[in-house]
């Protein structure tokens, strides 16, 4: 398998910095479920676990399937310390799951994992592919244009960046509701067996905006990208000072940091 640019992305920094301040979030959304003991799922884009974790920890059977080597290592890691047997982590691509078996599992999350992912319509397939008959797919996905957190460090990021290459689909168009439904009907889904919902995903970090933003700078491939490119062009200290503003804004504490970020969750039943 060649490295391709959304492996270098995720591999480039360190994810599990920022899932730290998105565990108590994963964990309620988990609880929102309906996850139950001897359930088989998948967690496509995992991470370290963020979601991962507390499915195993309601009794499911979770696999973690994450593009980034040092990712699946830090999943496996976690699983080992909190001793889940039920869990395990492997290194895969959500545009060709071929090593998954066909309706192998009830329940499917990617929590801004496979919007990251090109080729859209191949993941949509795919995911449903391993989904059983009657089972679920959910997803978590940043909204394009929407005034909150990630959304914004996305935007801002990619005024920096170089531009995409041609024939790069933005993973924001995941947040759009016509975009999710054309390509869940074309993988066979019924349109009335979509829905969505707005969710929100808080960012909670015991110190101030400032140093949750410095992890983004040193850790979030996105914004690594972007601060490389602007250092090129003298521009570090405007992309700074932009995101600076954003994460101070955007902050609801007054002692520490807490920034809820909106997001379309979406499901589908197969």
């Amino acid at each position: 398998m060649g490295e391709s640019p959304n492996k270098a992305l995720w591999e480039k920094g360190d994810f599990t910095r920022i899932a730290a301040s998105m565990r108590e979030s994963g964990e309620a959304l988990v609880k929102d479920l309906g996850v139950t003991k001897g359930m088989r799922v998948l967690d496509l884009g995992c991470g370290d676990g963020t979601t991962a974790v507390p499915a195993a920890q309601l009794g499911a059977d979770v696999l973690g399937v994450d593009i980034a080597s040092n990712l699946v290592a830090a999943g496996n890691e976690r699983a080992e310390e909190l001793r889940l047997d039920n869990l395990s982590f492997s290194e895969g691509d959500a545009t060709d799951l071929s090593a998954l078996d066909d309706e192998s599992f009830d329940l499917v999350i990617s929590i801004f994992g496979a919007m990251f992912a090109p080729k859209p319509n191949d993941v949509a397939k795919e995911m449903v592919r391993v989904t059983k008959p009657g089972g679920r797919i959910v997803m978590g996905n940043w909204i394009p244009n929407d005034p909150t957190l990630v959304a914004q460090i996305l935007r801002i990021s990619s005024s920096y960046a170089p531009p995409p290459p041609k024939g790069f689909v933005s993973p924001m168009t995941w947040g759009s509701e016509a975009e999710v439904t054309e390509r869940f009907t074309a993988a066979g889904i019924p349109e009335d067996n979509i829905s969505f919902q707005r969710d929100t995903y808080t960012f909670d970090h015991d110190a101030p905006p400032s140093e949750l933003l410095a992890t983004f700078r040193e850790y979030y491939g996105p914004t690594m990208n972007a601060f490389e490119a602007a250092s090129k062009d003298g521009r570090e200290d405007d992309l700074q000072g932009e995101l600076e503003a954003l994460f101070n804004e955007q902050n609801t504490s007054d002692d520490a940091t807490s920034i809820p970020a909106a997001l379309l969750r979406v499901t589908v039943t197969k």
